[in-house]
């Protein structure tokens, strides 16, 4: 009997909750439930693929005895899936994350089965839960159990992730299912590729053709123009590490490319643009720093899967057994976004009529002098224009102009712009979280293309200092304060100044 009006209270809300789904899951006469998503012309065999392979999950009282589903289920599973297009695999997946899940109204019946046993003994308390975390489980994730068995099983729930991670970014299929599918596809991915599961491998010349010619595909950061330029990113000077896992052979799921340097670069010209001789010696008395200068995940579908963090302090710990000597270790890292906020900021400055604000007096002149434009507006403009056209990289007067505006923006767009709290910018806020020191801001440290569209061609350096990265992890994550060098803040301290937003 169930005395506490707390508990009474909790039991009248799971019996809400089972009436709601008994009454949600009332078939009509074609058998399929309300919520059902219709299922397109031409994609026969969706239901008999369904309802064979992720069937109902055995009772909890032979779980331990059933046999597993024949390996020919998952590969149909498999099969199925992959031949559908795009459209149809959105039908799919919906239909999976609706109707395979947890079932609901037993979920509820056995909740109050659970609240009627408080007052008994620990023992069959402990075993109503163990009941209900069982039926909590969703019919797909036992089926994804089985599909990771068969060869090529994990890469294809991988790659179904990230159709699922599409579908939410689109806004298509029922979302509360589909976030539900997601998440215990992040968990088991989780699982699976846990740091004790993947071996950290060094990418060299003599390594195979095939890993060779994915490290080219995946590089994001900074492309790989031929076979010479990769020879010389994994050649004297550099290393290239990678975490791969058994299930995936052949597949690098993150990659790392360092240059081993006298002192911390301030540039990417000098890593991918300036190399030593190919067959060239490394001179050790050379080497006292690493500079991680592209990170690059591979798999979509391990989106929030920890892993480029551990290779950072699996590849620090390899550096070191080669290197004792090495005391530096910083990364060379983009600015992705900071070009289109600082477009946005200005808009919206000139659209409220405080674009003059952004800038002093004497720099407001300056631009004016510069660009040939009357004060207030045409100088806004005209300031527009050249962020947005990147013509001031041509020009040395324009540059020497703009250096004192674009760095102080810059650091207050790193160190300043946060979302829920953390740092915007997902570069910053990856390093961050790792323990890392926002360290240096360099001026024309990526003349690409590329770089000055990206970022107004600055780069930033985040040093790792080993005896404080754990500390600085911490408060980072636990109270959202940004570790930082006095040249960060000083440029932070002059936009506060400047700035009179």
């Amino acid at each position: 009997m169930i005395s506490n009006p707390v508990i009474r209270a909790v039991a009248r809300c799971w019996r809400h909750r089972a009436a709601f789904w008994a009454a949600t899951e009332t078939r009509s006469a074609t058998g399929r439930r309300w919520f059902s998503p219709p299922v397109r012309e031409g994609v026969s065999g969706m239901e008999e693929i369904l309802e064979r392979v992720v069937a109902p999950p055995p009772s909890y009282e032979t779980r331990d005895k059933s046999p597993p589903p024949p390996e020919s289920n998952s590969l149909d599973f498999m099969h199925f899936y992959r031949n559908l297009d795009k459209a149809d695999k959105v039908v799919f997946l919906t239909r999976l994350s609706q109707d395979f899940g947890v079932d609901h109204r037993n979920v509820s019946e056995l909740a109050l089965k659970l609240l009627d046993t408080q007052p008994r003994d620990v023992a069959t308390i402990l075993q109503a839960e163990d009941r209900l975390r069982y039926h909590l489980t969703p019919r797909y994730r036992h089926s994804f159990s089985h599909i990771s068995k068969v060869e090529g099983g994990v890469k294809f729930l991988v790659d179904l992730r990230a159709d699922v991670l599409d579908m939410l970014a689109a806004k298509a299929g029922e979302s509360a299912h589909v976030r539900d599918l997601n998440g215990t596809l992040k968990s088991l991915l989780s699982e699976w590729f846990s740091v004790g599961l993947l071996r950290l491998e060094r990418i060299t010349w003599q390594s195979p053709c095939e890993i060779l010619q994915k490290i080219s595909q995946y590089e994001a950061v900074h492309p790989i123009r031929n076979w010479t330029d990769l020879k010389r990113r994994v050649g004297p000077y550099r290393r290239c590490y990678a975490f791969t896992h058994a299930a995936m052979p052949g597949e690098p799921l993150v990659v790392l490319h360092v240059a081993l340097t006298e002192d911390i670069s301030d540039n990417i010209q000098s890593i991918v643009r300036e190399f030593a001789t190919l067959d060239s010696e490394e001179d050790v008395n050379k080497i006292n720093s690493a500079i991680f200068y592209s990170i690059s995940s591979t798999q979509a579908g391990l989106q929030g899967v920890e892993l480029g963090n551990y290779l950072i302090k699996r590849v620090v710990r390899e550096l070191q057994s080669e290197f004792p000597h090495m005391a530096q270790f910083s990364s060379l890292s983009p600015i992705p976004g900071f070009s289109s906020w600082l477009q946005g900021l200005l808009n919206q400055a000139r659209k409220e009529g405080r674009g003059l604000d952004l800038l002093s007096e004497q720099e407001w002149r300056e631009v004016e002098h510069a660009t040939d434009s009357t004060p207030g507006t045409p100088a806004v403009d005209s300031l527009r224009k050249l962020i947005s056209t990147s013509e001031w990289m041509r020009s040395e007067r324009l540059s020497n102009v703009l250096e004192p505006v674009l760095m102080r923006l810059c650091a207050w767009y790193l160190y300043g712009e946060k979302r829920r709290g953390y740092a915007l910018n997902p570069v910053a806020n990856f390093h961050l979280q790792n323990g890392a020191t926002m360290w240096r801001l360099n001026w024309r440290a990526d003349t690409s293309p590329r770089g000055v569209a990206n970022s107004c061609g600055i780069m930033v350096n985040y040093r790792y200092f080993l005896n404080e990265t754990s500390e600085n992890s911490a408060a980072y994550l636990q109270s959202k304060v940004v570790a930082a060098s006095e040249q960060v803040l000083g440029f932070v301290s002059q936009f506060q100044k400047n700035s009179k937003l």
